[in-house]
């Protein structure tokens, strides 16, 4: 009996080293698979992110039978100069300076709900760009780790002209425009290199909800906060302030 005992106790070890060894491999080999994609990511076209996936399965499954899906690559010297600190001046202009996170805005976030004020969020274009490419919408401690971990990856591994660029083509402007060359053709008949100021402002002010926020019929809300980042834009010293001359 006491032999058959030690049998068990051993059998269960050696399956829980069996568990762990496998648990731990595939865990570097997701790591080391993740790294490789972002570093690939440094060099090549993004045509497809995470957001589109799950926006296309929303369609298909809805039965959104007219969706259409737009994105089109363009790099980022064939776009305005304007639309990239309009888009800083928007949503993060400490850009050039962090290293993907802007720990002063996530403290400010943190004392104003501590203050009885709604959560708001204080995510960086790195981070925006993390989640819009590689995750999905939603709210989760998982995909905030996931979030944090691939903004590390790509401040790490790629300059912050190749994040912006990025980010640009991937962010969505309205329901299916994704990219700076979708959304110019779509709101404004032209290629993203002939966007003014004004336009670029106006593509920016609907980032936060690009969905109900209306570029081609801004609401009062976007034409004030067009007129804003167009000031906050003049203040940080225009295209100058991301090294464009």
């Amino acid at each position: 009996m006491q032999a058959g005992g030690v049998a068990v106790r051993s059998g269960k070890r050696g399956a829980l080293r069996r568990i762990w060894r496998w648990s731990w491999r595939l865990a570097l080999a997701w790591v080391l698979g993740s790294v490789a994609v972002v570093l690939l990511l440094r060099f090549v076209p993004v045509g497809y992110s995470g957001f589109m996936l799950q926006r296309q399965l929303s369609a298909w499954f809805d039965g959104e039978r007219d969706f259409r899906l737009r994105q089109r690559w363009v790099p980022l010297n064939q776009v305005s100069r304007e639309l990239p600190i309009a888009l800083v001046a928007a949503e993060d202009q400490k850009f050039p300076q962090h290293h993907g996170f802007d720990v002063q805005a996530i403290r400010d976030a943190i004392e104003d709900a501590e203050d009885g004020e709604r959560l708001r969020g204080a995510s960086t274009i790195t981070q925006q760009t993390a989640k819009n490419l590689f995750l999905w919408n939603g709210r989760s401690f998982v995909r905030k780790g996931l979030e944090a971990y691939f903004t590390v990856l790509i401040e790490l591994c790629w300059s912050k002209q190749r994040i912006l660029e990025v980010y640009l083509n991937v962010a969505e402007f309205g329901d299916g425009i994704y990219g700076a060359a979708a959304a110019s053709d779509a709101y404004f008949r032209k290629t993203p290199g002939a966007l003014t100021a004004r336009e670029s402002a106006l593509l920016a002010a609907v980032l936060p909800n690009p969905r109900r926020l209306r570029v081609d019929r801004p609401s009062a809300y976007v034409q004030r906060r067009a007129a804003w980042i167009e000031r906050q834009t003049r203040q940080l010293g225009g295209p100058a302030y991301l090294g464009q001359r």
